[in-house]
């Protein structure tokens, strides 16, 4: 496993207390000599880590008063890059992985049409069906950039929230995506691992997911229209 810089694990691991209701919206966080003290790193160190936070709208730091947590429930509508196990959760439904598979691959040609690849560079392509209490609603299949993540290696406990594993056990830190939907028939083979019927109506999801490095991920979902909805927040008029 590759090591994560401290940066990145005390961004992972403030992220997480807020999130997890450690400090609450509304709190401060310990001022940055604190900080320092508390994980043992530079002052430069704590600083990039709340920026980052900061950008995804976790905190807000104001000059003579200090470090302020947000409310993520309200403030991370627009540009929030949220898994499809991660929205589910948030919606109380009891997520299981039904059907698993993973192997390292030579990327294929649709990929490589949008990312910077050559024929041969390696790919982990993950498959899986995710369940919302006990009933299947999405088949997916993500591409991962292999030299991103050297020894990648993930169990089926653990590919309930894949973005989730990259996060804490590998470092990665997804920076920005585009997603494109379009409404789909189901086919035969998608209505039986869906349990719907033929032709039932479809989304079907395809993101191409950026690191600090550039294109990481690239994933296609089919999702039950019933059962599912994607929400799009809107602000203001140019």
């Amino acid at each position: 496993m590759a090591r994560i810089p401290a940066y990145k694990q005390m961004y992972i691991s403030l992220k997480t207390d807020i999130k997890e209701g450690r400090y609450v919206p509304g709190s401060f966080l310990p001022t940055e000599s604190e900080m320092e003290a508390i994980y043992g790193v530079s002052r430069t160190t704590v600083r990039r880590a709340i920026g980052m936070l900061e950008q995804e709208g976790y905190l807000s730091v104001t000059q003579g008063r200090g470090t302020e947590v947000q409310d993520i429930s309200t403030s991370q509508h627009l540009n929030q890059i949220t898994s499809f196990t991660e929205t589910l959760r948030r919606r109380g439904y009891h997520v299981t992985t039904q059907g698993f598979a993973m192997e390292k691959i030579p990327a294929p040609a649709f990929v490589r049409e949008v990312f910077p690849l050559k024929n041969g560079d390696q790919m982990y392509h993950i498959q899986r069906v995710q369940c919302a209490d006990g009933k299947p609603v999405c088949i997916l299949e993500n591409y991962l950039m292999a030299d991103l993540i050297p020894g990648f290696s993930m169990a089926e406990s653990d590919c309930v929230s894949l973005y989730a594993c990259l996060e804490h056990d590998y470092g990665i830190i997804l920076k920005h995506a585009v997603e494109h939907i379009s409404a789909v028939s189901a086919s035969f083979t998608q209505s039986q691992i869906l349990r719907v019927p033929v032709n039932a109506p479809l989304l079907h999801s395809k993101r191409i997911t950026c690191t600090e490095q550039g294109p990481f991920e690239y994933s296609s979902l089919y999702v039950v229209a019933e059962r599912y909805e994607y929400q799009i927040y809107l602000s203001g008029r140019d």
